[in-house]
């Protein structure tokens, strides 16, 4: 058998393990689908109101926003994951195994990955009850949700390296969580890049999530975007798929190698 697939073995039973997990802990999976169902509700009807000049379009614009922000806060659950892993020495059970020690991560991230593929469809059905519809071309709407999954997978390698150095799970809770308020409210996700001041609006357009929200934006057809929802003009947030693309690929080249050392440390300890 080869080293790839073996990998790949270790990496499906390991998933598995995840997603059983998931099953046994409902919770887990009400964490990750409850709290955008409550943040579509509450701007939809307490904030649209006062945002823009047409509620209808405010809620098309806030969806994107809705399933970027999602997404990204969906790294904390892999936070959390690992962190309770090393907490209750299942990591070293791993260890003791004659498994590839990459499999053990790969299998974190791609069950997370299947939690947020099941928010991400809760959340369409959601966004389709308050008014929101997809007004672009199927094959669009497919590389739309495929692009949300590569930036959820992407974040979850944040996630895993951040749960492999919190050394607790009450420690993971905080710091998966809490660095992923500013950076998502300073962004696109609930109002445009273009309305805010100063240092904020140069945060908010270069902030990946930004760019994560407008591509879903284009690529769903929800375009209809005029005054406080109007787009700025700099280079990131004209060309959002292409930087949403390159924002994934430099988060994956930069923590998926600080994972796999840091696991490979507390791993050989």
């Amino acid at each position: 058998m080869s080293v790839i697939t073996a990998n790949a073995r270790d990496s499906g039973v390991v998933t598995w393990r995840n997603l059983m997990n998931v099953r046994r802990q409902p919770d887990l999976l009400l964490g990750a689908t409850l709290q955008p169902i409550m943040f579509v509700l509450l701007f939809s009807f307490v904030f649209a109101n006062s945002i823009g000049d047409d509620p209808a379009a405010y809620r098309e614009f806030l969806m994107g926003g809705i399933f970027a922000q999602t997404v990204a806060f969906n790294s904390a659950y892999t936070t959390i994951g690992m962190a309770a892993d090393l907490e209750k020495g299942v990591i070293d059970r791993f260890r003791s195994l004659p498994m590839a020690r990459a499999a053990v991560l790969v299998g974190r991230t791609a069950a997370d990955l299947a939690v947020s593929a099941i928010g991400l469809l809760v959340m369409s059905l959601c966004g389709l009850l308050v008014g929101w519809r997809i007004r672009g071309s199927f094959l669009d709407a497919v590389t739309g949700y495929l692009l949300l999954l590569l930036f959820s997978f992407a974040m979850s390698w944040i996630g895993a390296f951040i749960g492999l150095i919190s050394g607790s799970v009450q420690v993971a809770q905080s710091a998966g969580f809490i660095w992923m308020f500013p950076v998502s409210f300073i962004s696109s996700a609930f109002v445009s890049a273009s309305s805010m001041p100063g240092p904020l609006k140069a945060f908010a357009e270069w902030n990946p999530i930004t760019a994560i929200a407008d591509a879903a934006r284009d690529l769903f057809g929800n375009t209809a975007r005029t005054g406080v929802l109007g787009r700025s003009d700099a280079w990131p947030v004209q060309h959002a798929a292409l930087y949403a693309l390159i924002s994934c690929a430099v988060i994956l080249l930069i923590f998926a190698p600080l994972a796999v050392s840091k696991y490979r440390k507390v791993a050989s300890k």
